[in-house]
């Protein structure tokens, strides 16, 4: 979606690929160093990593090699933008492993997160054209508040799930309730920035053409909303994890607008 909206097509075949890849490796190492810390095996995922922990590795090890070779069928825009947003993966992996657990830090681990996640979808685009639009900041925006919306909703349901859990993160400092709050402001936000550009982008101030730009904002605000509907129906979608599933499942939705 965000290549069709920049009009960058065909996108390289190897760049969706090595995101694939570079974006489990620092999921999956982040849970393995996760559970070397003292209690750090708390959540059903992090138990899965600790039971298969060496089997992991060898596949993050695999998938890093894979990902390496890969890099130099990439344009150069892309691996060099890709080379400067790895460095910074790197750093915050290692850092969040080095902090103490209760660190101050550690609060900024749900935007920096939505930020370098959408950073890797939205600027390996962004790499290989000369200049972005409006509507484009605008949507890869919404797609930022998206991912945080994501991280930050498991984050309250993860803290419902185990209310004795001393893991410290947004939801332990500001509270369940503030974080209801701030979470209904993002979906406001969200939506009110899809209307905007349906009403007021034009055919010059987007690449991929006014049409698919008010589609591809619609879409992102739908995404918003079903994030949105799971977190006002806690209970029904706490039993079996479903609001891990679908909230999730929300990232595949622009396939529907292509």
């Amino acid at each position: 979606m965000a290549a069709r909206l920049s009009d960058v097509e065909p996108i390289h075949w190897a760049t969706s690929l090595v995101l694939a890849l570079v974006v489990w490796v620092i999921y999956t190492a982040d849970r393995l160093l996760d559970v070397q810390k003292p209690g750090g095996a708390q959540t059903p995922r992090h138990l899965f990593h600790h039971k298969h922990a060496t089997l992991l590795w060898q596949l993050v090890a695999g998938a890093s090699v894979l990902a390496g070779i890969l890099v130099f069928f990439l344009p150069k825009p892309v691996w060099q933008f890709g080379l400067a947003l790895g460095g910074v993966c790197v750093a915050y992996v290692l850092a969040v492993f080095r902090l103490p657990s209760n660190h101050p830090a550690l609060l900024l681990k749900e935007p920096l997160i939505a930020l370098l996640f959408s950073a890797g979808v939205w600027g390996s685009v962004w790499a290989q054209r000369p200049a972005i639009s409006g509507v484009e900041w605008a949507e890869g925006l919404m797609f930022v508040g998206i991912a945080f919306q994501n991280l930050l909703l498991f984050a309250v349901f993860e803290k419902a799930e185990r209310p004795g859990s001393d893991t410290y993160s947004l939801v332990t400092a500001w509270g369940s309730s503030a974080c209801d709050k701030l979470l209904r402001w993002l979906t406001f936000i969200i939506i009110a920035t899809a209307f905007g550009i349906c009403l007021m982008a034009d055919n010059e101030s987007v690449g991929g053409g006014l049409r698919f730009a008010q589609r591809s904002a619609l879409m992102l605000g739908i995404m918003s909303i079903v994030l949105y509907a799971i977190q006002r129906y806690p209970t029904y979608y706490l039993k079996y994890e479903r609001y891990r599933w679908i909230g999730d499942a929300v990232f595949w939705l622009p396939v529907l607008v292509l």
